[in-house]
């Protein structure tokens, strides 16, 4: 199923508050903003979508080589000012006025006036000591500071949290991230497609087919490669495959923190089992391989029953949760996300679903003509119950979904040959887009080739970036004692964020 065309127009800086506020007013949602360093200026691209039927529109806006500036767009959308401040730190092109102007992804420590991802970077200068991050402090009466991290007791990436409190109670919560930035898409320029999918396989371990997905799919958009619909069928069923594992083991280690930890004994069991069909299915627990450039390539396919019964051990195990006084009173009004909070800050997958909004790209944007029916679970309530739910629920939908896809799917390369690219096309830079529904939620990846046919810009969104922001908020007024099973209902990528 060949994805609807993009429209890419150019814009002003005086056009662009316009044109991005009618959008933002017709549905489209803000997907990605890119910058790019072109031999005589640099360009940011603003990519938005929109669904029924699928809509994609790019901005394009060029700045000053020398001294890049563009106006700040930060009060039409907030995930737009973090990404002007992403921008700013790696490009070092300014956002005029915008109302936060601090540094995102670098460090205190961080050499001034370095930018990593432009051409003229050279070596990283001496970095200084590791400065202290200066955090909003709540000041009054019996109010203290908890900080947590960035080294956790768990195997975990990085993450500093500073939590302002009044005897239990969650004044207000700040989230550090960025300790460990890869610098992963200044590593894919000048790569082939075939050099940069191994990046892009991993981009965050638990989401392998997620991220490989959408960066085969912005490449062969940009190429004209057509993928025959038994491929698209594969790679649809491998990111349910990684939704199940991933959703079980959510499921689980969210009883394991109110205490009911023989239930998450049960569902690592479970998770277990359905990396070793994965191991089966594609050769690797995580499913590399699985999904290739032009196709998917299955080791083995899965059988029908089995899924079934896998969906079955895992209502038994979401029903017994559910028994249970004491899980039921521990997430029910937890650490609510409203809808309006959760629209404003534009959060992404079951995050969103449990606060009544409804995106999900296997519908919104799909690449796979059997996933258009997928019904997303959408709850109103916004809580650490409302996340649980909507994971059982998808997990239920999976298994549905997946002897769908899996009809008529035989082990082998399912792969079709790239196009061949005349001199015409050859002769300027091609752009694609891939966004695929990965279990946390919607992922954008978008590329632009050279006339050498090798990658001059990687832009990768991981739904994390969106909805990290919005951790604290739902966690304000929230005791301390609930933050591990809130963070847990959460489960977002430090290393989808931190690229």
């Amino acid at each position: 199923m060949s994805a609807t065309g993009r429209t890419t127009r150019p814009v002003t800086a005086a056009e662009l508050p316009g044109e991005l506020s009618r959008l933002l007013d017709d549905g489209y949602r803000l997907t990605l903003v890119a910058a790019h360093e072109d031999p005589d200026a640099f360009r940011v691209v603003y990519l938005l979508t929109a669904a029924g039927p699928d809509r994609r529109v790019e901005l394009e806006l060029r700045t000053d080589l020398a001294e890049p500036r563009l106006p700040s767009m930060a009060g039409l959308s907030f995930p737009l000012g973090r990404f002007e401040r992403e921008m700013r730190d790696l490009y070092g092109i300014v956002p005029l006025d915008h109302p936060l102007p601090r540094r995102l992804v670098r460090h205190a420590h961080w050499p001034t006036g370095w930018y990593p991802a432009r051409s003229d970077a050279g070596p990283p200068p001496p970095f200084a000591p590791e400065a202290a991050y200066p955090f909003v402090r709540v000041e009054g009466r019996g109010v203290y500071e908890i900080p947590v991290g960035p080294i956790h007791a768990g195997m975990i990436e990085p993450g500093h949290f500073r939590f302002s409190v009044v005897g239990e109670t969650i004044l207000k919560l700040k989230a550090r991230l960025w300790f460990t930035h890869k610098g992963l898409e200044k590593l894919a320029e000048g790569c082939t497609p075939e050099e940069a999918f191994a990046l892009a396989e991993r981009v965050s371990g638990d989401t392998t087919a997620g991220h490989a997905a959408a960066f085969a799919l912005a490449v062969e958009e940009a190429l004209g490669w057509q993928v025959p619909e038994p491929a698209q069928a594969a790679r649809a069923a491998l990111l349910e495959l990684e939704r199940l594992y991933n959703h079980v083991a959510d499921i689980g280690a969210l009883c394991n923190d109110v205490g009911y930890g023989v239930l998450n004994t049960h569902a690592q069991r479970v998770r277990e089992g359905l990396l070793r069909l994965n191991e089966e299915v594609t050769g690797h627990r995580l499913l590399r391989g699985g999904v290739v450039l032009g196709g998917a390539r299955l080791a083995a396919v899965p059988d029908a029953a089995r899924v079934a019964r896998i969906g079955d051990e895992i209502a038994e195990i979401v029903d017994l949760a559910l028994r249970n006084s004491v899980v039921v009173d521990r997430f029910t009004g937890t650490a609510t996300l409203a809808a309006e909070n959760a629209r404003e800050i534009g959060v992404l997958g079951y995050v969103a679903r449990a606060s009544s909004v409804d995106v999900d790209a296997r519908r919104d944007h799909p690449f796979c003509e059997a996933t258009t029916a997928v019904r997303s679970a959408v709850r109103t309530e916004g809580d650490v119950l409302a996340r649980f739910l909507v994971r059982a629920e998808e997990v239920r939908a999976s298994v549905e979904l997946l002897p769908t896809l899996l009809a008529g799917l035989s082990a082998g390369d399912l792969v079709a040959p790239p196009p061949r690219v005349g001199p015409a096309r050859a002769a300027g830079a091609r752009a694609g887009v891939g966004l695929v529904e990965g279990w946390r939620g919607t992922i954008a990846h978008r590329v632009e080739l050279g006339a050498d046919g090798r990658l001059t810009r990687l832009k990768v969104v991981d739904p994390s970036f969106f909805t990290w922001p919005a951790l604290p908020v739902a966690l304000r007024q929230t005791i301390v004692a609930d933050f591990p099973v809130t963070n847990k209902s959460f489960n977002l990528s430090y290393a989808g964020n931190d690229l």
